[in-house]
């Protein structure tokens, strides 16, 4: 019988396909090419690694333990989108230099899992985007905070930064503390237990927003002007901003953002969709600049740590870039508020950017301290430039 061998790579993960031609179960290979536990990390099977083309079969097909025979969660994927799944994603979890195996095949009926990722439109309160998951939660602004800001109507934000909301719990918050807020019975900037927001944006780039760098000052979009929600659950979530053309200088430049967030991540993936420019700016706010940066080239990660002491707490916002873009990272700072800024210069490469940003801070328990949060962004990197092998074989 013949073979046909297929090296496909996505997002974090390589793939290696072995394609028989008349089974409906598919063996899955995780194998672990580093010495670190793989675990909250997201792989990709493609529709077309498991030979379907029929939209109906593939929505019926799930992935289980190869061991225990027990489903462990998936979600089908739309990832080019046009509004049809083309991949399943699923979490394994593989010792160091270890593998792991799986088995795609039908599940009838489809089994329902709880979601702790989420992420919708606000309109009720302006009209923030909000996305979050077990551990973290942001947000950004749309076009009517923008108009209240150009008309002096209070309440208004200008910026197309990433803000931080401080979650301490693994439940979904969102809906929660928006609704305590425009109902009245209570305020999502004071802590009563599950976290709170304290994180200030401004004008800045907050947590990985970005510009462009030109004469001697940084440009970029205002708040988003659309948007379209994309999968919500149970382990990815991911939408997508488009945004009014805008000048960097003399430059117009295009933009359109896809941003993702997966279980067990403390980082969004941001993809940039982007012309006018060969390189962008994404930026980390300094606010008062009392913190410490701290930047490993070589890994690709870049952090600021910061005190509140009147809050009793400390925080961390990061940036993880692959190799292939990063050109440099410097501090900016500035005597006007919300214009100092930790920049990571990255290229444009055939008109798109990619990159995480996200943040810990020390009311929460996932990490203990600024060391744990480093060492943990430090795992992030290796392990994005080493993405797990996968092989499939049909059965």
């Amino acid at each position: 019988m013949k073979k046909i061998l297929l090296l496909v790579l996505t997002l974090g993960t390589s793939l290696f396909i072995s394609c028989n031609s008349n089974t409906k179960e598919f063996d899955i290979t995780i194998t672990n090419p580093i010495g670190l536990s793989r675990s909250s990390e997201t792989v990709e099977i493609p529709k077309s690694a498991l030979g379907i083309t029929a939209d109906s079969l593939f929505s019926k097909y799930g992935i289980v333990d190869a061991e225990t025979g027990a489903v462990v969660m998936y979600q089908h994927f739309d990832k080019d989108g046009d509004g049809v799944a083309d991949v399943i994603l699923f979490q394994p979890e593989v010792k160091p230099k270890g593998s792991k195996k799986y088995i795609a095949k039908p599940l009838v009926p489809q089994p329902e899992f709880k979601s702790r990722v989420f992420s919708r439109f606000v309109p009720e309160r302006t009209d923030d985007y909000a996305w979050e998951n077990d551990r973290v939660a942001f947000r950004t602004f749309g076009p009517k905070a923008q108009q209240m800001i150009e008309q002096n109507i209070p309440g208004g934000t200008l910026t197309s930064g990433i803000d931080c909301w401080m979650k301490k719990v693994d439940y979904p918050i969102i809906n929660k503390w928006y609704k305590k807020s425009t109902e009245g019975t209570g305020t999502y900037h004071e802590d009563t237990g599950e976290g709170f927001d304290n994180y200030h944006v401004g004008a800045s780039r907050g947590c990985g927003g970005f510009g462009v760098w030109k004469n001697d000052s940084l440009w970029s979009s205002k708040n988003f002007t659309a948007w379209k929600r994309l999968a919500n659950g149970p382990i990815r979530t991911s939408f997508e901003l488009s945004y009014t053309d805008w000048k960097a200088g003399e430059q117009t430049i295009k933009e359109k953002q896809v941003i993702s967030l997966d279980l067990g991540s403390s980082l969004s993936f941001v993809k940039i969709k982007i012309s006018g420019t060969d390189q962008i700016s994404a930026g980390i706010t300094l606010h008062e600049h009392k913190g410490e940066i701290t930047a490993d080239v070589k890994n690709g990660w870049f952090d600021y740590w910061e005190p509140h002491p009147d809050m009793k707490y400390e925080m961390g916002t990061a940036l993880v870039v692959l190799p292939k873009y990063f050109s440099g990272y410097r501090e900016y700072i500035s005597g006007t508020p919300d214009h100092s800024h930790l920049f990571v210069d990255m290229k444009v490469l055939n008109n798109e950017v990619n990159y995480y940003t996200g943040f810990f801070w020390t009311g929460s328990s996932l990490f203990k301290n600024k060391a744990d949060w480093e060492n943990y962004l430090d795992e992030f990197a290796v392990k994005l430039k080493n993405p797990l092998n996968i092989d499939i074989k049909k059965r």
